[in-house]
């Protein structure tokens, strides 16, 4: 936490440092193995003492890590995170033991790949790992939820698997090459998504922060679907809260609508507490949040 982010060349006093379990797949994971999904992991961790504190977090979670790498000679993947009073966040990626994940890893769990409901890909590991493991899943007819973040240019064939193509508004305008007006403009983001089905995805669902998310599950016209009030203590997991829930929710053959009905309520929730993967709600912690928020402004 620091009092607020440095201008170039300033140093900024008075901040808090808090060490927690993160990065975006094992985040993401933990959220659905929180909600109640069965759930397992494919990556790479390093041989140090931050690799290990992930894995027992995990474990702790209920996540499957047996398809974890260890890579001894590097570093496990870090993100160095400043929270602002306002809940903001700014961050910056180490990827470290993320990038030793090859395709010939993503093809030793082919088996578990065409077995998963739902299979989530983010783009924090190497593209061709992404674009095999997507392979594998469209061969297979497995379900891909695609979350684009951090943004990269993909392949079409890629981006056609994709049943959600899952981005904020900031990566929505990285794909489709347009200066990002705000999530306040509500119409500019509901434009986006047609935009973004014209590149090819099956259905695609852009996330807004407090705004909630937009979204269309490539037949029906774009749709808003708003976010409950809350008061902003760290922003720092809500995406993936939101990208846990939201496979949660595809995996039992629920629709988009509610999926990501669901979803924007969890990450929500995640925004009003501190840290990433302590942030993330069980299934009963989520129906509670939701039925006070009912209370309180129904």
């Amino acid at each position: 936490m620091v009092p607020r982010r440095p201008r170039p060349g300033e140093t900024v006093t008075g901040a808090e440092l808090s060490l927690h379990g993160g990065g975006k797949g094992a985040n993401q994971a933990a959220a659905a193995s929180l909600l109640g999904s069965s759930t397992s992991i494919l990556g790479c961790v390093g041989g140090d003492a931050f690799g290990r504190a992930l894995l027992r977090s995990l474990r702790k979670f209920g996540v499957d890590i047996s398809l974890v790498r260890e890579v001894g000679e590097l570093r496990t993947g870090s993100a160095f995170i400043t929270v602002t009073p306002d809940g903001e966040n700014a961050i910056t990626v180490a990827p470290g033991a993320n990038l030793a994940l090859t395709s010939r890893d993503v093809g030793a769990a082919a088996t578990q790949i065409r077995d998963a409901g739902v299979v989530v890909v983010q783009m924090e590991i190497p593209l061709e790992s992404v674009e095999e493991t997507v392979r594998i899943a469209d061969q297979a007819g497995t379900r891909v939820v695609l979350n684009l973040a951090p943004p990269v240019d993909l392949h079409p064939e890629t981006l056609r698997v994709a049943d959600p193509l899952v981005l904020n508004e900031h990566e929505a305008s990285f794909l489709l090459r347009r200066r990002n007006k705000g999530s306040d403009n509500l119409e500019e983001c509901l434009a986006m998504v047609p935009a973004l089905l014209e590149l090819g995805p099956r259905s695609v669902v852009v996330t807004l922060g407090h705004f909630g998310a937009v979204f269309s599950d490539g037949v029906s016209p774009p749709r808003h679907i708003p976010a409950p009030r809350v008061r902003a203590v760290d922003t720092t997991a809500a995406g993936d809260a939101f990208v846990g829930a939201l496979a949660k929710c595809l995996v039992a053959g629920e629709p988009l609508q509610q999926a990501v009905s669901f979803a924007v309520w969890a990450g929500a929730f995640a925004v009003t507490r501190e840290g990433a993967q302590e942030s993330l709600p069980t299934l009963d912690a989520l129906l509670r949040f939701k039925g006070d928020k009912a209370c309180t402004h129904g």
